[in-house]
């Protein structure tokens, strides 16, 4: 099992973005100085529910100030933003920090994002397939043109190659944030891994595994992909010597970030939509995840394993606000849960 911390750098009211940011930098190094297997990080615009505008830029430099964790983006949102621009970006990550930098990227949603950045609504509602396929083929090949609907140019080489053998590993990992039956086949049919997100439980993400699986088969990958594919579940994890103590902390801090930072997205074409209320979503993710004492997050990152089959994690450690505390749950996720379950 390989368990790592899911970093969104959300600014919390009272505090300021560039307490938020520290806050984020921080939590990654205490991540592998309390020796978890990886650090994901969330994208977000122009909303306090994250800070942090381009997970590559930070994976750069939390790559920089550490020498063995993984670093991934969970996810850089691919409509906003050209794939040969992020694919190179991905390439000088991946060959800069000896492979230690994953790639995960999703849809997004129908924010003013896409206005500002000029992709435009159909960026979002059928142009993601044309993106990925593009960021893949400049992942894997020497040299890439494009003759799409949205991307058309005259074929140009690769630099830098992510490897410089075709028969080699081609490069960085991967990965797609699934939240439909559309998006899980999509992955499945280029054989790439899923992030699944914090708000559904183990039933769900064993059907979407298992959806995954099928689609895989049928695409034509062989037994051993689909085994090793190596789904991310991300989650949230509170650790105290009791239960109620944990549940406590994340009632009584994450609602206030959550209302804040939920109600600043705004659609790019005005169409309404519903918020979840903040409290009664804080209580569900403290009963989907690992909350509580040591044993019991042990328990409950091995029941989900068992139930999905997934055996990475992406937990969100910085449900508290605070600095301090959010690096002491860092080190007693990696020191007091993580022997558990290894």
């Amino acid at each position: 099992m390989r368990v790592g911390s899911f970093v969104l750098a959300a600014q919390f009211p009272g505090q300021g973005q560039g307490e938020a940011l520290h806050r984020a930098v921080r939590s990654a190094e205490a991540a592998e100085e309390a020796g978890l297997d990886s650090v994901w990080l969330a994208e977000h615009h122009f909303v306090p529910y994250g800070t942090c505008p381009s997970a590559v830029t930070l994976a750069a430099l939390l790559l920089g100030r550490t020498s063995r964790i993984r670093v991934g983006t969970a996810v850089s949102v691919l409509p906003t933003v050209h794939p040969v621009a992020l694919g190179e970006q991905a390439a000088l990550l991946h060959l800069t920090s000896g492979g230690r930098f994953s790639l995960g990227v999703g849809r997004g949603g129908p924010w003013v994002d896409l206005e500002v950045f000029g992709a435009g609504l159909e960026a979002f509602e059928t142009g993601f397939p044309e993106a990925l396929d593009l960021l893949l083929r400049w992942l894997r090949e020497p040299a890439v043109g494009a003759a799409g609907e949205r991307f058309a140019f005259r074929q140009v080489p690769v630099v830098p190659r992510p490897s410089e053998a075709l028969t080699e590993e081609p490069g960085p990992e991967v990965l797609v944030a699934c939240t439909s039956a559309a998006s899980v086949r999509l992955a499945a049919e280029r054989g790439l891994p899923m992030l699944l997100g914090m708000h559904v439980g183990d039933e769900e993400k064993a059907e979407m595994v298992a959806l995954w699986r099928d689609h895989a088969r049928a695409s034509g990958r062989t037994a051993r992909e689909i085994h090793e594919a190596g789904h991310v579940s991300a989650g949230v994890c509170q650790i105290a010597d009791r239960r109620t103590d944990a549940v406590e902390t994340l009632v009584k801090a994450m609602p206030g970030w959550l209302k804040q930072g939920l109600e600043a997205h705004v659609t790019v074409d005005d169409r309404k939509r519903a918020m979840r209320d903040p409290v009664a979503y804080t209580e569900l993710l403290c009963g989907l995840h690992p909350v509580g004492t040591p044993r019991l997050c042990a328990d409950r990152l091995a029941a989900t394993a068992e139930r999905t089959g997934i055996s990475r994690f992406a937990l969100l450690v910085e449900g508290s606000g605070d600095l301090a505390a959010t690096e002491e749950n860092v080190w007693r996720l990696g020191t007091e849960v993580l022997p558990q379950v290894r």
